[in-house]
C-alpha cells in the first residue's frame, strides 16, 4: 500500500519519495519490518496462548525429552503469518498477480492449519482435521494456482523463438520492424507458456505440453492445462505435507524454510531482471520482481519466529505455520518456473516425506509376508530416527540446517552448471 502512496508523493516532487520504487529498498524494509513484527508480537502471542492453555499435546513416542515439551504453546504459526502478510501488504504492489497468489496461499493454507490445530487443542481431538479435508483444501489451492497461471493474461514469460514458428500476424509485425531478420532467426517474445526449467540440462527448458504431444493438435489445448494443473496440485500437496512432517524438532522446519526462502528470493530476483536472465540463459518472468518483497518478508518472519522456536522452544508453529510454509515454498517455486528444482531445494522435506512412505510401505509388506511388520528406520520421520539413535536434538537440527544450506547453494549453482 505504501508503494502507491509514495508514488503519488513522488509526483509532487517530495524528496526521498522515489526510493519506494526500488526493489532493493522495499525488500530491505520488508525483512526489517517482518523481523520487528515477529519479535514484538511473538512474546505477546505466546503469553495469550499460555493463558488460553493452548499447549502441545504430547504422545508417548519413547523419545528422550519429549515430555519436557508438554504444555509448550502451539499455534505459533499465527506469528509467522502476521509477520509475512503485514510487510507484504505494506511494501509490495498488490495489483501484481504473483503477489496476490502468494497472499492467497498464505491465508488459505494457514486457515486449514489453524482449523486443524483448533480441533486438536480446543476440541481435544488428537487426530485434528480429517486428512481428506486437508487434501481437499490443498487440491483446491492447487486448482486456483494452476488455473490462474495458465489462463491469466498477466502471467507471461519471455522466451526465444524462431520467426518461422510464429503466427502469421506476429511474423509480419516482427519482419516489418527489422528488414535484417531472416525467418530462421530467433527473437525474444513475451507470451504465455507452459515451459519450466530443468536443472543440470544444457537446453534447460521443459514444456509440459510435450507430455500430451501424442494428442492431435486440434484437441490438445484442454489436456495441456489439465496436465499442468495436476502437476501444480501434486507439488503443492507434497511440499506442504513435507514441511508439516519436518516440523517435529525445535527450529527444524523454521530454519529449513528460512534457508529455502532465501534461495527462492535470489532465484526470483534473477528471473525478474532481464539482464541477469539473459546472461544466465534462464526464463525472464516480467512482474516477478515483486516476489522478492514477499520472499524478504518470508525470510524475516521465519528468522524472527526462530527466536522463540529454537531449542528449547517457547512456542511451536503447529499446522498453522507448517502447512503454510510448505505451500508458500511450492507456489513460489511454481511461479518462477523452478518447481523441478524442488527435489534439490526442498531435499529435507523430500527425505522426511520419503522416510514415512518407505517406513509404512515396508512395514505393511513385511507384515503380509512374515506376519510381523519390520522397519527400515528406528522411527519415522527421519529426524526421529536420529533421536532414537541418541543424537541430541540441537545437533540433529543444526546438521539438517547445514544440509539445507548445501542444497540451497546447489540449487542456485544449477543456473550455470548444465
Amino acid at each position: 500500500m505504501l508503494v502507491y502512496l509514495f508514488k503519488y508523493l513522488d509526483t509532487l516532487d517530495i524528496p526521498g519519495a522515489g526510493v519506494f520504487q526500488f526493489i532493493s529498498f522495499r525488500a530491505a524494509m520488508a525483512v526489517i519490518t517482518s523481523l520487528i513484527i515477529s519479535l514484538l508480537i511473538g512474546k505477546k502471542i505466546i503469553l495469550i496462548l499460555q493463558r488460553k492453555q493452548v499447549g502441545e499435546v504430547v504422545r508417548d513416542l519413547g523419545l528422550e525429552g519429549q515430555y519436557q515439551k508438554k504444555g509448550t504453546p502451539s499455534m505459533g504459526g499465527i506469528i509467522i503469518l502476521a509477520s509475512i502478510l503485514i510487510p507484504t501488504l505494506l511494501f509490495a504492489k498488490l495489483d501484481n498477480i504473483y503477489v496476490f497468489l502468494m497472499i492467497l496461499t498464505t491465508i488459505w493454507l494457514g486457515s486449514i492449519g489453524f482449523l486443524d490445530d483448533y480441533i486438536k487443542i480446543f476440541k481435544k481431538n488428537k487426530e485434528g482435521l480429517a486428512g481428506k479435508f486437508k487434501i481437499v483444501g490443498q487440491v483446491g489451492l492447487g486448482l486456483i494456482v494452476g488455473f490462474t497461471l495458465f489462463f491469466s493474461d498477466s502471467v507471461i514469460i519471455e522466451e526465444k523463438v524462431s520467426i518461422e514458428s510464429l503466427s502469421t500476424n506476429e511474423r509480419v509485425e516482427i519482419m516489418n520492424g527489422s528488414a535484417a531478420l531472416n525467418p530462421q532467426d530467433e527473437v525474444a517474445m513475451e507470451r504465455k507458456s507452459t515451459k519450466t526449467t530443468i536443472p543440470f540440462v544444457k537446453n534447460n527448458e521443459f514444456d509440459y505440453a510435450w507430455l500430451v504431444a501424442f494428442i492431435p493438435e486440434d484437441y490438445r489445448q484442454p489436456f495441456k492445462w489439465l496436465v499442468f494443473v495436476i502437476i501444480v496440485i501434486f507439488i503443492v500437496t507434497a511440499v506442504s505435507n513435507g514441511a508439516n512432517l519436518t516440523d517435529g524438532l525445535d527450529g527444524l522446519a523454521t530454519g529449513t524454510s528460512a534457508i529455502t526462502g532465501t534461495a527462492l528470493g535470489i532465484l526470483a530476483y534473477l528471473s525478474s531482471n532481464v539482464i541477469y536472465a539473459s546472461y544466465l540463459k534462464i526464463m525472464y518472468i516480467p512482474g516477478s520482481e515483486e516476489l522478492v518483497i514477499f520472499a524478504s518478508a518470508f525470510i524475516g518472519a521465519t528468522i524472527g519466529f526462530l527466536w522463540y522456536n529454537s531449542y528449547p522452544a517457547q512456542v511451536f508453529m503447529g499446522d498453522t505455520g507448517s502447512l503454510a510454509l510448505g505451500g508458500i515454498i511450492a507456489v513460489f517455486a511454481i511461479i518462477i518456473r523452478k518447481e523441478l528444482l524442488i527435489p534439490i531445494l526442498c531435499g529435507i522435506f523430500l527425505v522426511e516425506n520419503l522416510s514415512v512412505v518407505m517406513q509404512v510401505a515396508w512395514f505393511k509388506r513385511t507384515k503380509r509376508k512374515y506376519g510381523e511388520g519390520r522397519r527400515i528406520f528406528l522411527m519415522a520421520p527421519l529426524h526421529h530416527h536420529y533421536q532414537k539413535k541418541g543424537y541430541p536434538e540441537p545437533k540433529i537440527v543444526t546438521r539438517f540446517w547445514i544440509v539445507a544450506i548445501m542444497l540451497a547453494v546447489i540449487s542456485i549453482v544449477t543456473l550455470k552448471i548444465r
